[in-house]
């Protein structure tokens, strides 16, 4: 019989869980170098008791940086079947993590298939369940009705649920008085802050956030504290309703590790990149090293239809100083619900910001994968160099779309090649360009 109700117990009492031992191999570490990370809350390793297929993962800045896929349903596109080959492709591509964000229909059956199915992480927003679970619109839910969608969740197998538990009605002022260009452009965090100006009451996922921890370790579900101040622009970055919510987040997770219970932060938004660095240290002083989970950051506002971009460039930059986790945008953000394209292309470009990042700071084993790329390439052995590929089918397919006339080069610089060139004259033959 299990002696500990979650993982960061079970560390702090020195128990190697399967998932801990596991992790550690992943991240080509010991178990005692882990085991004082999850123990002290810099590492979680989210894994609900009930979601038994699960791959477990750790996230922390000292570990790989992992990468998080939203998917969900909506009004205007409903079909869980296409939902599902996203997720599909998504756990192909090497994603850590999905986040079902859907907003219509019965999300029951959807959610039980991902944490029954699913090796990933499996994330949710309990706050959009709330409304279309009970089917009545949001000022005649109560507090207990959204405490209630979160214990479903939890049975449901979830490991990990945003709750935006850091605004209150001090927030509502700040808004109104601080004049920000886009307000708030967290979906869940409008959703509270709306409840909160039609009910006249307190945030109850604030009020009653002991009553939530205890739900949280009885199924050891992460909670992830939303930004619902995150900025939506880059003239909203860093201002006072972002940084006070995020001291209260710093408040709230040790309240939450008191009682075993393990906690992500989630952080911006859009962003300028002069200021991704210091929002991250600011976050792990504010949070005493809790994982980051930032959304991008977008560093500009004007490249709808390219924003995998934009949030690619902020989320290196973020993770290589110290964020652990990385929600992928996709090129439809601001415009639609991506389809599985999007969602490809959202997940490589998280990917490689990932990496990156994880080169810059050092991350045990990052850049063997790179030191073998440059081999295959010094060798032009491009089956080695595909093998090495973030996305070995599309490199394969613009090479064979362009093919050579000789296999030892490429359409770009035949044998003009620089590789080509170099292998030659220091293995002393002669070099033959026309």
């Amino acid at each position: 019989m299990e002696n500990y109700a979650t993982q960061m117990e079970a560390a702090r009492k020195g128990i190697v869980t399967k998932e801990l031992k596991t992790v550690a191999g992943k991240e080509l570490m010991t178990v005692e170098e882990l085991l004082p990370l999850v123990a002290s809350g810099r590492a979680v390793i989210c894994a609900n008791k009930r979601h038994t297929c699960i791959d477990p993962e750790g996230v922390g800045s000292m570990l790989k940086t992992k990468i998080n896929v939203n998917l969900g349903v909506s009004r205007d596109c409903k079909d869980y079947s296409v939902e599902m080959e996203k997720v599909m492709e998504a756990v192909h591509m090497g994603a850590h993590a999905i986040m079902d964000l859907s907003s219509h229909g019965n999300t029951i059956p959807f959610r039980r298939k991902l944490t029954s199915e699913c090796p990933a992480m499996i994330g949710t927003v309990p706050i959009y369940d709330s409304v279309i679970h009970y089917q009545r619109d949001l000022d005649s839910l109560t507090a207990k009705d959204f405490i209630d969608v979160i214990r479903l969740h939890a049975e449901d197998g979830v490991d990990f649920v945003t709750l935006h538990c850091g605004i209150s009605r001090k927030t509502i002022d700040q808004i109104k008085n601080h004049k920000r260009k886009m307000n708030i452009v967290s979906r869940g965090g409008s959703l509270v802050f709306a409840w909160m100006c039609m009910t006249g009451e307190e945030n109850p996922f604030y009020e009653y956030y002991d009553e939530i921890l205890d739900i949280c370790r009885e199924y050891d579900v992460t909670i992830s504290l939303g930004d619902a101040c995150r900025p939506g622009c880059l003239a909203d970055a860093t201002d006072v309703c972002q940084i006070e919510e995020l001291v209260r987040l710093g408040e709230l997770t040790k309240r939450a590790w008191e009682k075993d219970v393990q906690v992500m932060v989630e952080g911006p938004g859009h962003m300028p990149m002069d200021q991704i660095a210091a929002n991250m240290k600011v976050q792990q002083s504010v949070c005493q090293g809790a994982p980051f989970y930032v959304l991008g950051p977008l560093v500009t506002d004007i490249a709808p239809g390219y924003d995998h971009i934009t949030s690619a460039i902020g989320g290196a930059i973020a993770a290589a100083s110290g964020a652990a986790f990385l929600c992928y945008v996709t090129p439809a953000e601001h415009l639609a619900l991506p389809n599985v394209e999007d969602v490809k292309q959202g997940i490589i470009a998280s990917k490689i910001a990932a990496h990156a990042a994880d080169i810059a700071k050092g991350v045990r084993g990052a850049r063997e994968i790179d030191d073998k790329m440059a081999d295959a390439r010094r060798k032009l052995d491009w089956e080695a160099q595909f093998d090495c590929a973030i996305d070995p089918d599309t490199a394969r397919r613009i090479r064979d779309e362009r093919k050579p006339e000789h296999e030892d080069t490429c359409s770009m610089c035949g044998k003009f090649c620089a590789v080509r060139s170099m292998n030659k004259a220091l293995a002393g033959e002669h070099i033959d360009i026309l």
